[in-house]
């Protein structure tokens, strides 16, 4: 893994997916999905999501800097085959682990296709069901990402739903 520790993030809106409401200039996104039920479905799912196992279950070659999310752990992900993969570096910028809330965001650094912050939370709610939100707000970093236009938010959507599904399968086989 290369190392960006010394790299800035692409945005100032740092920690920005933790507050209400998102910053004004991007695109929104929040998804919500249901995971399961119980304080071990929690426990599995918060496993799973600050480990990275959601995202590669999802299909995403992920390398990090530390197996578990943390302020400062650089995360690249990868999609695509050869010359037609996209890499997308980015770093933790905050995590919280308790009972009944896990979860960690990351923000883009040079060289992502976009600009801003993601990030995946579960909560354990009063009913005992287990929730996966996705939150996010960004915008293109390049030509090209800008010239995808309408596809690079349905390409988000997309991929929240493959992270929640991934992650519904993780839960269950636990």
């Amino acid at each position: 893994m290369t190392s960006q520790a010394g790299m800035p993030l692409t945005y100032d809106e740092v920690g920005g997916t933790r507050r209400r409401p998102l910053p004004d200039g991007y695109r929104h996104l929040r998804h919500r999905t249901f995971v399961g039920r119980g304080p071990r479905a929690m426990r599995d799912a918060a496993d799973a999501v600050l480990e990275f196992w959601m995202l590669r279950a999802a299909g995403i070659r992920v390398t990090t800097s530390a197996p578990r999310a943390a302020p400062d752990v650089q995360v690249v992900s990868q999609v695509g085959i050869g010359p037609v993969r996209m890499v997308a570096p980015c770093r933790v910028v905050w995590a919280e682990e308790d009972e009944r809330r896990a979860g960690f965001g990351y923000g883009t650094l040079p060289g992502h296709p976009a600009i801003g912050e993601e990030a995946f939370v579960v909560e354990l709610d009063d009913l005992n069901d287990v929730w996966l939100t996705i939150t996010s707000f960004s915008r293109p970093s390049r030509r090209l990402t800008r010239a995808a236009g309408p596809l690079m938010p349905a390409a988000q959507r997309l991929y929240a739903r493959r992270y929640g599904a991934a992650l519904r399968r993780l839960v269950a086989r636990a």
